[in-house]
């Protein structure tokens, strides 16, 4: 039993079952017992393990990204340089240092964080050089726009909504002899999931998440005007497909419905929709982070980073090498996109 638990099972009782994306955002952002206000999430101490906290050279490839593109566009100075949820500031710490070399990138730059958790902007601001700090994309300045966001649109909020015969049930979050317990709303129709019936049938269901449409349609006017770039790394998909809201407490799986407050909470990615959201943006290829990787370099990177380790500090570089890349490991599983002027050139490490 957790705090933030009985707090839903009273408010439920009393106002009724409430949907997923409200379950999801209570869980996440309660200002006294929700997940990010009330902790550092992330390491061995924590209960999950992100990219850039895998190995330094997943930043040095995005930089490097990052800075081809800044060149790209013609070195528009001043420039907002953002990050989308940016963790204890690890990403962006390694973006800065790839880029050190870059004539004029980072005398240009102006950093800016998107960033809701009080404790993780402690973090951020004790690595980061002055950062500007921000509770919404919509705040951004309207200037040339490359931002950079890894894990963090599966973390907004998702609605889910089963297929039956006459239109859609949404799934809802209630109470059952005393504990939360999952439910169907009653039959309607949606005009916003009208495409979905393409390529559904009865008993499938299909994720939305408008928090993350609210994101892009932010991004992508600045982007479409003034230049830059929104490099997303995340997991999921070009489509939303089937259930997969999910939870991870103490770097294990767990029922998202078990410890509110205590365990992250996350979907699969909708990556068609966060194209659709950017228009007029050009998106690129959806491509496994492995394979972006690959093509930005890592493994030459990782070579001439092997020649001053041995030993357990050799073998532990080698995992992180595979474990970014591999199939198997976050090589498929993670997915990149781009998103950018459709008068500019492609960025580099995506196919045609």
């Amino acid at each position: 039993m957790t705090a933030l638990r009985d707090i839903l099972i009273r408010q439920i009782a009393g106002l009724g079952p409430i949907p997923i994306a409200d379950y999801m955002t209570t869980c996440l952002l309660h200002p006294q017992h929700g997940y990010y206000t009330t902790r550092d999430p992330l390491g061995r101490k924590g209960d999950f393990t992100t990219a850039p906290e895998i190995s330094q050279m997943f930043g040095e490839m995005l930089g490097l990204c990052m800075a081809q593109v800044w060149m790209d566009q013609g070195c528009p100075a001043p420039f907002t340089l953002a990050e989308l949820g940016p963790g204890r500031g690890t990403l962006m710490a390694d973006i800065l240092r790839a880029t050190r070399a870059v004539p004029g990138f980072q005398d240009a730059a102006r950093l800016h964080l998107v960033e809701a958790s009080p404790v993780l902007r402690r973090l951020q601001a004790q690595c980061l050089p002055d950062p500007q700090f921000h509770d919404s994309a919509d705040t951004l300045p309207d200037a040339p726009l490359f931002v950079v966001a890894n894990e963090f649109f599966d973390a907004l909020p998702i609605r889910q909504f089963l297929r039956v015969d006459t239109g859609w049930r949404e799934r809802m979050v209630g109470v059952q002899d005393g504990r939360l317990a999952y439910g169907l709303g009653p039959v309607t129709a949606l005009a916003a999931l009208e495409h979905r019936l393409e390529d559904t049938a009865p008993g499938q269901m299909v994720e939305t998440c408008a928090p993350a449409g609210a994101v892009m349609a932010a991004l992508g006017p600045r982007i479409a005007q003034h230049g830059g770039i929104a490099l997303i790394v995340d997991y999921g998909d070009w489509r939303s497909r089937g259930d997969t809201f999910q939870a991870l407490r103490q770097h294990a799986p767990d029922d998202p419905l078990a410890h509110p407050g205590q365990a992250d909470l996350t979907a699969h990615v909708d990556f068609e929709g966060l194209a659709l959201a950017a228009t007029p943006l050009r998106a690129t290829t959806l491509t496994p982070q492995g394979v972006f990787l690959e093509r930005l370099g890592i493994t030459q990177r990782a070579q001439t980073l092997a020649t001053a380790l041995d030993g357990a500090a050799l073998q532990a570089h080698i995992a992180a090498h595979r474990r970014l890349t591999h199939p198997q490991e976050m090589g498929h599983l993670f997915k990149a996109l781009a998103l950018y002027p459709d008068t500019a050139p492609a960025p580099p490490g995506f196919g045609p």
